[in-house]
Formats: C-alpha cells, sequence, structure tokens
C-alpha cells in the first residue's frame, strides 16, 4: 500500500448510522418519460455532446523510467508533478529548436 493514502474528511461512520426518512424520499423528483427525453439535447435531429470538449492535440499515455531521484524531486513538489515534468520537457525542445538542434 502506497505511503501517501489518502484520507477521507468525510465522517462515514455517521452516514452508516443515518436511516434514510419518509420525508427524505420526498425530495427526490420523479424519474418522468419528459425528464428522460430533456436529458439528451438534439439540434436538427443529432445528439449534442455535452462535457469537456475533445482536445486537438491529446496527450498521450507513455511509459518511461526515471532515475528515483529525478521522480522523487518532482514527486516532493506537490500535486501536477507529472504536467511540470512535461513542461520542462517542453522547454528543454524549445531551446534545441531555437539552437536548431535535434538531440
Amino acid at each position: 500500500m502506497p505511503g501517501s493514502k489518502r484520507v477521507s474528511r468525510t465522517n462515514l461512520a455517521k452516514l452508516d448510522r443515518h436511516v434514510i426518512t419518509p420525508e427524505e424520499y420526498e425530495e427526490i423528483p420523479e424519474l418522468t418519460d419528459e425528464w428522460f427525453a430533456a436529458a439528451d439535447h438534439h439540434r436538427d435531429g443529432k445528439l449534442i455532446k455535452r462535457g469537456r470538449p475533445k482536445a486537438e492535440a491529446p496527450k498521450q499515455l507513455v511509459s518511461l523510467r526515471l532515475d528515483p531521484d529525478v521522480l522523487h524531486w518532482f514527486k516532493s513538489t506537490g500535486p501536477g508533478y507529472q504536467a511540470r515534468m512535461g513542461e520542462v520537457l517542453k522547454q528543454h525542445m524549445s531551446r534545441k529548436k531555437a539552437a536548431g538542434k535535434k538531440a
């Protein structure tokens, strides 16, 4: 098990003890055919997709072997370390391109 396990701030024991009352069920709206029809948005007969738009150049998953000290240092900088690693590589690439070198 990894040493950096996330700790939930939710009181799970309190949630487990809670018993749902009939009044709480009254708060839930009835799911009708009209509700389901409104869930999908169509324009000119075509379903309009929701959510985040697809990126023009999506990031690619790679497997990469790094020196342990390099990986440890980036991880120690906190969440988003992979994006920071990508930025460092991008900056290096830009400098090499500007210098007219391939590697």
